[in-house]
C-alpha cells in the first residue's frame, strides 16, 4: 500500500445515517467514529434479526468502542415521523447534523414481471423517498455548518439498455438515490452543500451478495466492506473535491495514494483481478 495524506473530520462531527445495524453502513459508521465523530442511526433492528446479523445496540457498541459517540434511533427511514425524530434526537443530543449518509437501500433483482406491487414499492420507498425525505428533513441544521455533506450509496447514472433491462425496477430506484442527491448537490451546492454519491467497481461481501447475487462464490470474490469504508471516510474528509459527484470507491481511493487493494479482499490472497463486477458501472 502506497503513502496516503491523512484527512480528517472536524471534531464533533455529527452523522446521521439511514440503517448501519451491518455491513457497509456499520463499516461506514465504525470508520467515522475512529476519526472521533459522532453517529446517530436511524434502523428497524433493535432486536436480532432471524436471519441477518447485527442490531442497533451491537452497532451502537461498535461505535463507541471505536473512539466515537453512538445514539441509536429505532424507526423506519419510510415513516416521517421516525425520519423527524431521528433529526430531533440528533440535535437534541449533539447539538448539531454535519453529515447525512443514506445508506439505507432495498434489493429485488426480479423481472418486471415476477416483481410484485409490495417490492416495487419497498424499493422506492427507502430507496428514493427515504433519501430524499431523511436529507430534507435534516437540512436546515445540515446548512448552518460550514461543510455540510449528503453521502448516498447509489452508483452514477448508466442508462444502458444493459443496465436498464437488467432488473427495471432496482435501477430505477438506485438512480432515484442518485438523482435526489445530485439534484441536492445543485439546488444546495450554492449554500455549501456537498452532496455525492458513491459507488463500488467490485461486489462488497455483505448479506444481499450472498443472499441474492451469487452466493458463497461470489462473496469469495469480493471485497470487504472496509473497502467502502475507506472511501467514505476521504469522500467525506474532503468534501470540496466530490462535491455534485458520481463517484468510484476505488477511484476515490487511487486518488488519495492507494495503489493496493488486496488488503480489502473478502478470501485473502485473491488477485484483484478475479474480483467479481458489481453491477451499473460497463
Amino acid at each position: 500500500m502506497s503513502e496516503r495524506r491523512t484527512p480528517s473530520l472536524e471534531p464533533g462531527t455529527t452523522v446521521l445515517m439511514s440503517g448501519g445495524t451491518r455491513g457497509i453502513g456499520l463499516a461506514i459508521a465504525v470508520r467515522l467514529a475512529q476519526a472521533g465523530a459522532n453517529i446517530v442511526m436511524l434502523a428497524k433492528t433493535d432486536k436480532p434479526h432471524p436471519v441477518l446479523p447485527g442490531t442497533l445496540q451491537e452497532a451502537a457498541d461498535a461505535v463507541v468502542a471505536a473512539g466515537g459517540h453512538a445514539h441509536s434511533v429505532v424507526g423506519d427511514v419510510r415513516v416521517d415521523e421516525d425520519i423527524e425524530r431521528a433529526v430531533a434526537q440528533a440535535m437534541e443530543r449533539f447539538g448539531r447534523i454535519d453529515v447525512v449518509v443514506n445508506n439505507a437501500s432495498a434489493i429485488d433483482l426480479s423481472p418486471t414481471q415476477a416483481l410484485t406491487p409490495k417490492r416495487y414499492d419497498l424499493m422506492q420507498d427507502i430507496n428514493v423517498r427515504g433519501t430524499f425525505m431523511l436529507s430534507r428533513a435534516a437540512m436546515p441544521h445540515l446548512l448552518e455548518q460550514r461543510q455540510p455533506r449528503v453521502l448516498s450509496l447509489s452508483p452514477p447514472l448508466n442508462p444502458t439498455p444493459q443496465w436498464l433491462g437488467a432488473h427495471t425496477a432496482y435501477t430505477v430506484a438506485k438512480f432515484g438515490m442518485t438523482m435526489v442527491t445530485l439534484g441536492l448537490a445543485a439546488e444546495f451546492g450554492d449554500r455549501g452543500l456537498s452532496a455525492t454519491t458513491l459507488w463500488p467497481r467490485t461486489t462488497i461481501a455483505t448479506a444481499a451478495v450472498s443472499n441474492l447475487l451469487g452466493g458463497d462464490k461470489v462473496m469469495r470474490l469480493s471485497r470487504t466492506p472496509q473497502i467502502y469504508a475507506d472511501a467514505a471516510f476521504e469522500v467525506l474528509a474532503c468534501p470540496g473535491t466530490y462535491a455534485g459527484r458520481s463517484v468510484i470507491v476505488e477511484d476515490v481511493l487511487e486518488a488519495c495514494g492507494v495503489t493496493d487493494f488486496s488488503q480489502y479482499a473478502a478470501v485473502p490472497g485473491t488477485p484483484d483481478s478475479a474480483m467479481f463486477p458489481d453491477i451499473f458501472l460497463d
